[in-house]
C-alpha cells in the first residue's frame, strides 16, 4: 500500500525537531546526576545552557513547522485507516504541536524568572546573548520566585505529556508500518 510522502521541508523540520527533543530529554536526565558525581558536576552548567539553546531552536523550528503545516496540506491517511485511528492520529499530532511549543515557552518563562538570571546571561550555543523576557525579570523577587516555581512545574508536567505523546506517535507509526502502510517512507525513511 503506497502512501504519499510529506514535503521535503516538512520531513526536515520533523526530524530536526525530533532530534532536538531527544537530545534535550537526554540532557535533562543526565545533568541531575552531576549533583552527586564530581566527574559530571563540572559539565552541568554547559548541559543546562545547551538544553536552553536547543529548546529555543526547537521553538523556532516548531513555529516554522506549524506555519508550513498551515500552508501545505499533509498527505492523506491511507483509506484503510479506521475512523478511531484517524482521530487518534489527529489528537496525537496536534498534541505534539502543543508540547513542542509549550515546552520551550514554559522553559523560557521559568528561566527569565530565575533569581540569578540578571547575572548569568543566556548565550545561544555560546555565541550571542539570547534575551530573557524583560517584563518578567523586572518583577518583584517573590513574584519571580512564584513564576519560576509554577512554570518549572508546568515544564515538568508537559515533559510527561511529551513522553506519552511520543510513545503513542511511535507506536502508531510502527503499527501501521507493520500493516504495510509505509509510514516511515511517508516521513522520508526508505523508498
Amino acid at each position: 500500500m503506497e502512501s504519499e510522502r510529506f514535503t521535503k521541508t516538512a520531513i526536515w523540520l520533523h526530524w530536526l525537531i525530533a532530534i532536538g527533543v531527544v537530545i534535550n530529554v537526554a540532557l535533562a536526565w543526565i545533568w541531575p546526576l552531576g549533583d552527586h558525581n564530581d566527574a559530571i558536576g563540572e559539565y552541568v552548567r554547559p548541559m543546562i545552557d545547551s538544553h536552553k539553546s536547543i529548546g529555543i531552536t526547537i521553538l523556532g523550528l516548531a513555529i516554522l513547522r506549524l506555519l508550513w503545516r498551515i500552508g501545505h496540506k499533509p498527505p492523506p491517511y491511507p483509506a484503510s485507516y479506521k475512523p478511531w485511528e484517524r482521530t487518534t492520529a489527529h489528537i496525537v499530532h496536534w498534541g505534539l504541536y502543543f508540547v513542542i511549543l509549550a515546552m520551550p515557552i514554559t522553559g523560557w518563562v521559568m528561566d527569565s524568572a530565575w533569581k540569578d538570571a540578571a547575572t548569568h546571561p543566556m548565550l545561544f550555543f555560546g555565541t550571542f546573548e539570547w534575551p530573557r523576557l524583560g517584563f518578567i525579570m523586572t518583577m518583584a523577587p517573590d513574584t519571580k520566585e512564584w513564576i519560576h516555581s509554577t512554570f518549572g512545574e508546568a515544564h515538568e508536567l508537559i515533559a510527561k505529556l511529551v513522553y506519552l505523546l511520543v510513545v503513542l506517535h511511535l507506536a502508531g507509526a510502527i503499527k501501521h508500518q507493520m500493516e504495510g502502510h509505509k509510514e516511515l517512507q511517508r516521513m522520508g525513511i526508505g523508498r
